[in-house]
């Protein structure tokens, strides 16, 4: 265990195939089985790309807001692409104290689903400075998808399902989107939260960070620190795997404190379902957790979902970017 109560799990048999994969697989199911997250170390992820992508990030958010804001996501259209300002992200109706840049699949004009003006398809909105930006977010995300495919390989086989399962169902062509948040600092005596509760939408959910702490996970113990450290990645279960598994893995809800100390870098990359997959729970044999639906931070009950991921994650962003659903931009 870490010293903050959450699992750590080596994935590298898994990403290597060094080792015993098995062993790794049913690691991480007791670590999802038991509060949704897991801390990773064996990723195999170069920490100089880490290091490349945190530097360019920190050199974006220091331009000026007018040059940010020639990447505004107004101008991201029903991609949802783009920089949003400190405050311009709502969680659970409250802003947040965080600015930042999302990403996703770079789909040019012609793909089928951007001439269908489908949400969040589209491209990705590349600031002039720094130059090496984009490249390096390239080369992570496509890091991130490699290991997240490894990893859900393993949570397939600790289901008792082929290791290429989701692969094959949910994951061919995935619904990935990217993240780049900036937390500025924070007068101590000014109330709110970087990010408020919640839970992830999707399937998994790795998170890197930087020295910087303020993530916090509500275990069932309560809510604990997860301590900053920029050579692991955390992975949590979304909302998806949690209908999935009928609460065998649970969407854990977390929360980010403001930064105090100073500018914060965080950098989710989401790995989800399709989006025209129909998510649907597995025949597991063990028994399935009960309805948490009073309980969870938005009311809504994962057993009971109908439609397909794409409708489900685009309900829940409007709700994050009010403006852009409303018209100004999005859908």
């Amino acid at each position: 265990m870490a010293p903050d109560g959450l699992p750590v799990v080596d994935v590298g048999p898994l990403v290597t195939g060094d080792g015993d994969p098995v062993a790794a697989a049913g690691a991480l199911d007791a670590a999802l089985s038991s509060d949704g997250f897991a801390v990773l170390v064996g990723h195999g992820v170069d920490p100089a790309l880490r290091d490349r992508v945190d530097a360019a990030a920190r050199a974006f958010f220091a331009l000026p807001e007018e040059e940010k804001a020639e990447v505004a996501m107004a101008r991201g259209g029903r991609a949802w692409r783009g920089w949003f300002p400190v405050g311009g992200e709502l969680t659970s109706g409250v802003p947040d104290h965080k600015e930042g840049l999302y990403l996703g699949t770079d789909l040019s004009a012609d793909h089928p689903r951007v001439r269908a003006g489908t949400p969040l398809h589209g491209a990705n909105l590349w600031p002039a400075s720094p130059a090496d930006l984009r490249p390096a977010v390239e080369a992570w995300m496509a890091a991130m998808a490699a290991l997240a495919e490894a990893v859900l390989g393993g949570v397939a086989v600790g289901l008792g399902l082929d290791r290429d399962w989701f692969a094959r169902h949910l994951t061919a062509e995935p619904t990935v989107l990217f993240r780049i948040f900036h937390y500025p600092p924070v007068p101590a005596s000014e109330a709110g939260w970087g990010v408020a509760e919640h839970t992830d939408y999707g399937l998994l959910t790795l998170l890197a960070q930087d020295h910087h702490g303020g993530l916090e996970v509500r275990t069932r113990g309560g809510w604990v620190d997860v301590p900053p450290d920029p050579d692991v990645l955390v992975l949590n279960v979304g909302d998806m795997l949690d209908r999935m598994t009928g609460g065998r893995h649970r969407s854990t809800p977390h929360r980010v404190r403001p930064s105090r100390t100073g500018d914060r870098i965080s950098l989710p990359y989401f790995h989800d379902p399709g989006w025209d997959a129909e998510v649907r729970p597995l025949p597991l044999a063990d028994d399935r957790a009960p309805d948490d639906a009073a309980s969870r931070w938005d009311g809504t009950s994962l057993r009971t979902l109908e439609g397909t991921y794409g409708e489900y994650l685009t309900a829940k962003v409007a709700k994050v970017f009010p403006a852009l659903a409303d018209g100004a931009g999005g859908p």
